[in-house]
């Protein structure tokens, strides 16, 4: 069913073109027997009998009349066919090149090929070859697929600008389909020096729908576009619709809310991960709820926060540091009583410090 198929295809595309360029019966019989040996061709010998037998015939008419030149295009277009099969794609893009030279070929149809001799030009590893044929063939339609393979193929090949200045476009058709093609158009954005751009279209697509790794992304490019604050409300956004759950991400909030100039928050975290056990009540951890409420200036939490670290650790520095925060906020008494547990616990400094309480 296949080869009656590809036999009824091809025999059918030959009568087509008769029109512009009659083929002798000859000629037709011998393009459809080639083609149905490629069609039931099993392993490389059969291939490389095609590829022999298509490249001969096509050799020989290719200098001929306008109905030589036309089989002769079809000769190449089979011996590349047979080629792709053997997967020297390089090879087949160069026969579609052939037969799109031939001087009989129409527009229509050269425009075909011109776009299969891109693909295999790409598949072949030809990036400079194939983005000038992508670029030919784009130059005369709009095709969604065949551009974001241009933009792969100049992302690929370090073309930044001309990669952004292709998806620009693009983007004002549709919006990325898969995963890939928004990963493809962030990275394109963030190189071409788009940073802004990028994580305006990012946040005008965020949701509840939307991935972790979305949300990553906007986050990734808040904080490189220098707009912390931002950084810091996205990935709390995400923290609370659940899409961040890890110990790793936890941190990251705490990290954000601190460089994004809201301290308290990272402050109320700490504090519920040490009331809900997911820290241990550690000295460290005690730090840095006291250094958060300290950063967001919340007097009342603050001391209570360097009072409990002062208690936790029974360290003098930290009745030191607890006393002096409770003087610089006018509370003498809370200043007093903290500097003579530090006292008590050999802290000379503090010495001057109760000294001028008095």
């Amino acid at each position: 069913m296949k080869r009656l198929a590809l036999l009824l295809f091809f025999s059918g595309w030959v009568a087509a073109a008769q029109a512009d360029a009659p083929l002798s019966g000859d000629i037709i019989r011998d393009l459809n027997a080639l083609q149905g040996s490629l069609a039931s061709a099993q392993g490389e010998q059969a291939l490389e009998s095609v590829v022999e037998r298509a490249l001969r015939q096509a050799e020989r008419l290719e200098s001929g009349n306008r109905s030589d030149q036309w089989a002769s295009a079809l000769y190449y277009q089979l011996a590349a066919g047979a080629l792709s099969r053997q997967g020297d794609t390089g090879a087949a893009a160069d026969r579609l090149a052939s037969a799109r030279a031939r001087s009989s070929v129409g527009g229509e149809q050269a425009r075909r090929w011109l776009r299969e001799e891109a693909q295999l030009r790409r598949a072949a590893g030809q990036r400079t070859r194939a983005i000038t044929l992508y670029q030919q063939w784009l130059e005369n339609g709009s095709d969604a697929d065949m551009s974001w393979q241009l933009v792969r193929l100049l992302a690929d090949d370090d073309q930044w600008d001309a990669a952004a200045e292709r998806l620009s476009s693009l983007l004002e058709q549709s919006e990325p389909t898969t995963e890939a093609r928004q990963a493809l158009a962030l990275n394109v954005m963030r190189r071409a020096g788009q940073g802004e751009q990028a994580l305006g279209w990012l946040l005008e697509g965020l949701d509840e729908e939307s991935s972790s790794n979305e949300w990553r992304q906007a986050a990734g490019l808040a904080q490189q576009a220098g707009q912390a604050g931002v950084a810091a409300g996205l990935w709390e956004t995400a923290w609370q619709l659940g899409k961040f759950e890890s110990d790793e991400d936890f941190e990251t909030l705490i990290q954000l809310h601190f460089a994004g100039g809201t301290p308290a928050r990272a402050a109320e975290h700490l504090q519920a991960a040490l009331d809900g056990e997911r820290l241990a009540r550690s000295e460290a951890t005690l730090r840095r709820v006291a250094a958060a409420w300290s950063r967001a200036k919340d007097r009342e939490r603050a001391l209570d926060a360097w009072q409990a670290l002062a208690e936790q650790s029974g360290k003098a520095e930290y009745w030191r540091r607890y006393g002096q925060l409770a003087y610089a906020w006018n509370d003498e008494a809370r200043a007093e009583r903290a500097w003579q547990q530090a006292q008590a616990l050999g802290d000379e400094e503090v010495d001057a410090w109760l000294a001028s309480l008095h």
